[in-house]
């Protein structure tokens, strides 16, 4: 049987905190929303290096949440497949308006200053096609259907 851990308190920021608010579990949330990653291996060559027992940890932490879901690989039985849930894709918003944020307030970002401005000027829009697509295993920057080329093809 687990041992159900204390709450700190009920203040909803807290239990956001506690749920998903360190460093590793966003970058997690990140490569999922933002480059389509899906697996284990994917998720060691960010370039943040987060170190396999963490990653394992945050994972399961995740999972157990309720953020994100784990299948079988389709192709190699050997992996997993992590997706976010309804959950997991409500966070969103958080991580474009966090994206905004950090792009404003450190020099050397490596956000690009016309998604920035894009997805500053269009939030909606931008949610709603980031949500959609991730959901159907897709992501902001890579991909034949990613969110950028969506949103390409809608000004062109």
């Amino acid at each position: 049987m687990k041992k159900r851990q204390e709450r700190r308190s009920d203040c909803p920021i807290n239990y956001a905190l506690e749920t998903f608010g360190d460093t590793w579990s966003l970058l997690i949330i990140r490569d999922i929303v933002y480059f389509g990653k899906k697996t284990y291996g994917e998720f060691l060559e960010s370039d943040e290096r987060i170190a396999t027992n963490i990653l394992a940890s945050r994972l399961a932490l995740l999972e157990e949440k309720g953020i994100l879901t784990k299948r079988p690989h389709p192709s190699d039985k050997r992996k997993d497949d992590y997706a976010l849930t309804e959950k997991g894709l409500d966070l969103i918003p958080i991580l474009f308006e966090m994206a905004i944020w950090g792009a404003r307030h450190d020099p050397q970002t490596g956000a690009p200053p016309d998604w920035i401005a894009f997805m500053n000027a269009n939030k909606e829009l931008v949610i709603r096609l980031t949500r959609e697509t991730v959901r159907n295993g897709g992501a902001v920057f890579v991909g034949p259907d990613s969110v950028v080329s969506q949103v390409a093809q809608r000004q062109g």
